[in-house]
């Protein structure tokens, strides 16, 4: 068996050799070989720069946003929030609490005109620094930065909201918020005293921080919060901690997880993902169908071969395999060089910054090039079973040739 095998091999190898001799039917070769690397070259960047975006924006947001946040339903701040911060504190798979204050109002420049609209997040830096790393993301301090306080009538800006309304380190802003008895808002003057980038465009055009203590006494919520920022070991595991924190606060608590409040931008990644693998797929598929019509070409021209081959003692499942086995020459050749390109283009995006993306219009700045080792095998095993099938029906179509007719007219 292992002989006949070799032979099989051996004589679909020659056939492909002896191609060279004819323009055409190198041509249809180098076709179909060319289609399938390129179609597995394309996946493998594609699904990269798919798994990228998706892993370099889940890393951004969970620089800025806590794995589980516990706000009441209503909306109202919590009087009572260290009795539900020691029961939080319960769970073993917390890492660390710390409460907040969101308020949203308008700010701009003392000596400025541009005005915006702006999301204050009041915090205990030291705290939130220990887990979001803070202080990685700033990249203007004043010298008198604290590093472990914000600090009274202090505030963190995002890059780009310090952009839009032309302030630096140093300079003053006023903060306006609405007043619901005299419908007047209120304003107070803040000293700048860092600014943060996260990479998240959206993120770093509309927040601030200030310190916690200092919120409290702004917004007039002594000893009072309007959330907890909870950290745990695993962030994977966000969605099992936080059904286990609502069964433990109960109403009118409730848990909102990282992948909750991102839900809408991964299944849209998710969807794109699949999207683009079904659509390139398709020039895989247009390969397959370039190698049937290679093999049923060489069928043809070899007609008065396989005749002989029968003669001499060959069965037709053994001629079959000939031609199929060129198939599947061809498909592996063609899979290969995709495997390698597709790599190797892929590497060559990741460490050298060839597309600079505009700022504006995406989360980040730069092609983010993620090789998931599972989907380079997905594609090169979907890719294989194409060229498999395709190598099906010529190797059956040859099954099927009477020698006699084949030596007479071939």
């Amino acid at each position: 068996m292992n002989n006949i095998l070799s032979v099989e091999f051996f004589v679909a190898l020659r056939y492909l050799k002896a191609r060279r001799k004819n323009f055409f039917s190198i041509l249809t070769t180098f076709i179909a070989l060319g289609g399938t690397a390129l179609g597995v070259a394309v996946l493998i960047i594609t699904l990269a720069v798919m798994s990228g975006f998706q892993s370099d924006i889940r890393r951004k947001i969970l620089g800025i946003q806590s794995h589980i946040m516990v706000t009441r339903i209503d909306g109202r701040s919590f009087k009572n929030y260290v009795q539900i911060k020691r029961k939080i504190d319960n769970n073993k798979n917390i890492l660390s609490i710390s409460p907040f204050i969101f308020r949203q109002g308008i700010i701009r420049g003392l000596n400025s005109k541009s005005t915006t609209g702006i999301l204050v997040k009041a915090i205990n830096y030291e705290s939130e620094n220990k887990m979001l790393n803070f202080s990685n993301q700033i990249i203007f301090s004043d010298i008198n930065f604290d590093w472990k306080k914000i600090g009274g009538k202090s505030i963190i800006l995002g890059s780009e909201l310090a952009k839009n309304i032309s302030v630096n380190v140093g300079d003053r802003v006023i903060l306006m918020f609405p007043d619901n008895v005299f419908n007047i808002p209120k304003m107070y003057e803040f000293f700048v005293s860092a600014i943060v980038q996260s990479g998240m465009y959206d993120f770093d055009s509309s927040i601030g921080f200030v310190d916690l203590e200092e919120g409290q006494k702004l917004f007039l919520m002594q000893n009072e919060v309007t959330g907890l920022d909870v950290y745990i070991n695993n962030f994977y595991d966000a969605l099992k901690v936080s059904l286990q924190l609502q069964k433990d606060l109960s109403y009118p608590y409730m848990t909102k997880t990282w992948i909750e409040m991102n839900k809408n931008l991964f299944s849209a990644l998710k969807l794109e993902k699949i999207m683009m693998f079904l659509i390139l797929l398709l020039i895989i598929i247009v390969a397959a169908f370039n190698i049937v019509s290679n093999l049923l070409l060489l069928s043809f021209q070899k007609s008065r071969d396989i005749g002989i081959m029968s003669a001499i003692g060959f069965s037709r499942l053994s001629i079959s395999k000939i031609f199929f086995y060129e198939g599947l020459i061809v498909g592996f050749i063609g899979i290969f060089l995709g495997f390698i390109s597709g790599l190797l283009i892929s590497f060559i995006l990741k460490w050298f910054n060839v597309f600079k993306l505009p700022k504006g219009v995406y989360y980040i700045d730069k092609l983010p090039i993620t090789i998931v080792p599972m989907d380079v095998v997905m594609v090169v095993s979907v890719a294989f079973i194409i060229t498999v099938t395709a190598g099906i029906y010529p190797a059956y179509q040859v099954s099927k040739l009477d020698p006699l007719e084949a030596i007479r007219y071939g």
